[in-house]
């Protein structure tokens, strides 16, 4: 049986994976002629990531289901001791690509390569992320968490409502913010 909980955090890491593979296809691709639509685009992908990830997905999967997997598979507790120091720190990890971005914008091409840098070591640091929390966690808590588990986790992780997923109720604030990427991203990214 697939829980709601699990279900929402694949769909949550499924967008969140296409947003960073997004972001890295437009780092290769450059600013082009379009500079300002592009760091309009990249600057709303990276707040996209600090305004839902970051405060409401991690806090779900650091409070509700890392200790439970952790009590219960002791063989995990070094892994999720990293995972969750990683949520700790991601906050202030977008907000410096944030800032190196806007430095990149305001001070010029001087300041490009700080940006990518840091862009390409954050991707890789989440892409990773997402994959243990996939293959090793998850796994782990569908073999061993009781049903009273899954009924907490299903109702905490069902407030969360992503809603780039596009499996809930349209919110107008996001929706401007998801087609602000869409229209502001060059193709084959967004329509550009």
């Amino acid at each position: 049986m697939l829980h709601q909980s699990i279900q929402i955090i694949r769909d949550e890491h499924a967008v969140l994976a296409a947003l960073l593979r997004s972001l890295e296809m437009m780092l290769e691709r450059g600013a082009g002629n379009e500079p300002e639509n592009y760091f309009d685009a990249l600057r709303a992908m990276l707040f996209y990531i600090d305004e839902f990830p970051e405060r409401q997905h991690h806090p779900k999967e650091s409070e509700l289901l890392f200790p439970r997997v952790a009590r219960l598979v002791p063989e995990t507790q070094a892994l999720i001791a990293r995972l969750d120091q990683e949520h700790a720190s991601g906050e202030a990890a977008v907000r410096e690509l944030q800032h190196l971005l806007l430095a990149w914008q305001l001070l010029g091409e001087s300041r490009r390569a700080a940006f990518a840098a840091a862009a390409k070591r954050y991707l890789a640091f989440y892409l990773e992320h997402l994959r243990l929390e996939e293959t090793v966690i998850l796994p782990a808590a569908l073999k061993v968490l009781s049903a009273a588990d899954w009924q907490e986790l299903d109702a905490a992780f069902a407030t969360n409502c992503d809603p780039l997923t596009g499996k809930y109720p349209r919110d107008p604030a996001y929706d401007q913010l998801f087609t602000r990427i869409v229209s502001r991203a060059p193709a084959p990214i967004g329509l550009g």
